[in-house]
């Protein structure tokens, strides 16, 4: 039965969108549409009643739409995000990766939005499927193996976290998804803590994401690039801020992130490495638990959901116009892809925490709140990981794409629709800013963080001029090589190939010799078998049955001479039997 209080889910028209797009191809109005079902769930958001779609279904109380202030925020930032990316990825003519990105955008939302386990389940598994075939729409070998990797790596999270929300509804008998209290977590909230953890990219479970994000294709991945683990954030900020664990693991991650991007070649991996850093900022923001942190962790979110795009759309630009993105390979494109060096360097030092763009007013407020709480590690270690941050994004990248040693590659503007999408993303860097208000009005907590300080800015120069010059002076050490660099996920690589040969050399070795024995001997013993039954159905059963049927027909062969028709020699029949038992009673 369905509440009577109803409202269109902003996912609706995603889904809508997904189902209808062939027939708007058909009709010439694809861009028209892939531009107007983000825009109306961007306004549509605006107007949210508090609580819509409860929905009781087979005993279950499921609640679709639930709105507060940490909901508005992410809803505010993945729609227009959705915007952002639809804008950049107009030229594409597939119309298969348009339905994926409705379908993952969709999936991100119903996240967002859901009051119960049992809808951000299928919200959370649809965002793993759709997200998936953004991977393997590159149409590489390489991104159909990672494409495959990253389904078996999400569906194993999913079980784990659908193993959790099945013991917690058998310990409280409610699926509602609210707060969980850090001294009454069990087994199954860590289960479920796991769950969003691995979407989360949260080491040691976190390789899948640096695996499949170079892979994608160039506007899949920027679509990826701001909803997966940026929803797991949502769901960590509502399930379980002020768990410990998650503070010490988001403060390894900014620094185990930053330290492969240092070392990387490749220009998608070393933002997919970023955003394991990043997402750090935001986990520990989360663990810490306070208000100010929280609200870090959400302004961290909005702003790296920008930028990091932005970087990924300036990377991917690269790679549509040259077919690279190694860096030894490329240099020098600033000449004849101006544009696009232009918005990368917005958002590298957007994601560097300069002063005057978005990072430096999200970023900052996490470390403070580290210390505020008297966090001095996990300050310190943030802080380190945001010089590792411009070290790696803010120069390096952009030294070694649009600057250095000219590499000779022929190139031209990205199209039209690829950079109004990035200046839409390069202006909202600049705007929040300028301009903090805009976001910390949004968060769900009263803000009273000021970020530019005299002890802020100066800090941050320091921070960066130390750091360029420490790149000035080790530039030669840090020119990009072509090499790889193992990370955790070679463990379940091995091992992947240590399962398909156990399946392929001993268990089918094993196999064939049971299917050979079964020909030999179990085949001869199955015949020999059936002709037994075969024996005891005919000699047998069929005699017994048989027999006693021929029995009964000679009896009554035999009873009918004694059948004359005539009264009087039935009379006496009757009067001699009766004599013959009254004569055996009296003997005996």
């Amino acid at each position: 039965m369905i509440n009577s209080t109803i409202f269109m889910h902003p996912a609706t028209w995603f889904l809508m969108g997904a189902f209808f797009l062939p027939v708007f191809k058909r009709m010439g109005l694809m861009k028209v549409v892939l531009v107007a079902v983000p825009l109306i769930a961007f306004f549509q958001i605006q107007w949210l009643p508090e609580s819509f779609g409860q929905v009781s279904y087979l005993g279950f109380d499921l609640v679709f739409g639930r709105v507060d202030p940490l909901t508005r925020v992410f809803l505010h930032v993945f729609t227009l995000m959705a915007l952002i990316g639809c804008i950049y990825g107009l030229h594409v003519k597939e119309t298969g990766q348009h339905i994926a990105a409705f379908l993952y955008v969709a999936g991100s939302l119903g996240v967002t939005l859901c009051g119960d386990y049992l809808t951000l389940f299928i919200f959370w598994e649809l965002m793993a499927v759709a997200s998936t075939f953004l991977i393997w729409y590159r149409k590489k070998k390489r991104s159909v193996q990672a494409g495959y990797r990253y389904l078996l790596v999400h569906v194993a999270g999913g079980l784990i976290l659908l193993a959790g929300i099945f013991l917690r509804y058998k310990n409280v008998h409610d699926l509602s998804f609210v707060r969980i209290a850090v001294e009454g977590a069990t087994v199954a909230d860590y289960l479920i803590m796991i769950g969003f953890m691995l979407n989360a990219a949260v080491p040691p479970i976190h390789a899948w994401l640096p695996d499949a994000y170079p892979e994608a294709s160039v506007t899949g991945a920027v679509f990826m690039c701001a909803f997966t683990t940026k929803t797991a954030v949502y769901v960590l900020a509502r399930a379980f801020p002020g768990f410990e664990a998650l503070a010490i693991l988001g403060a390894v991650m900014t620094l185990y992130g930053v330290g492969y991007a240092v070392v990387e070649n490749d220009a998608r991996r070393i933002l997919a490495y970023h955003i394991v850093s990043q997402v750090g900022y935001m986990v520990c923001g989360v663990g810490i638990g306070t208000a100010m942190s929280v609200n870090g962790a959400c302004a961290h979110a909005y702003a790296h959901i920008i930028y990091k795009a932005l970087l990924f759309m300036g990377a991917g630009a690269v790679l549509e116009m040259t077919g690279k993105s190694k860096l030894n390979e490329l240099g020098g494109l600033y000449k004849r892809m101006p544009w696009a060096m232009i918005f990368t360097v917005i958002g590298g030092i957007s994601i560097s925490g300069f002063p005057l763009t978005s990072g430096f007013i999200s970023k900052s407020m996490i470390i403070a709140a580290a210390g505020e709480s008297h966090r001095t590690v996990l300050m310190l270690m943030m802080t380190l990981a945001s010089v590792g941050t411009f070290l790696s994004v803010g120069i390096k990248l952009p030294y070694f794409i649009w600057f250095g040693k000219d590499s000779g590659v022929p190139a031209k503007e990205a199209p039209w629709n690829m950079n109004l999408g990035m200046a839409i993303a390069a202006f909202l860097c600049f705007f929040m800013g300028v301009y903090p208000e805009y976001l910390y009005k949004m968060l769900p907590f009263p803000v009273s963080y000021h970020p530019y300080t005299a002890y802020h800015l100066s800090e941050t120069l320091q921070l960066m001029g130390f750091t360029g010059l420490g790149f000035y002076i080790m530039v030669k050490k840090l020119t990009p090589a072509p090499k790889m660099n193992l990370d955790l996920d070679w463990f379940y690589r091995k091992g992947a190939g240590v399962f398909m040969w156990i399946a392929s050399r001993p268990v089918d070795a094993v196999n064939n010799w049971a299917n050979q024995v079964y020909r030999t001997v179990g085949f001869k013993m199955t015949l020999a078998f059936a002709r037994a039954l075969s024996w005891f159905d005919w000699e047998g059963i069929d005699w017994v049955i048989d027999g006693s049927a021929r029995g009964v027909v000679k009896g009554g062969d035999k009873l009918r001479t004694f059948m004359t028709g005539k009264i009087q020699h039935y009379i006496g029949g009757a009067v001699a039997i009766t004599f013959i038992v009254l004569i055996l009673v009296l003997l005996v």
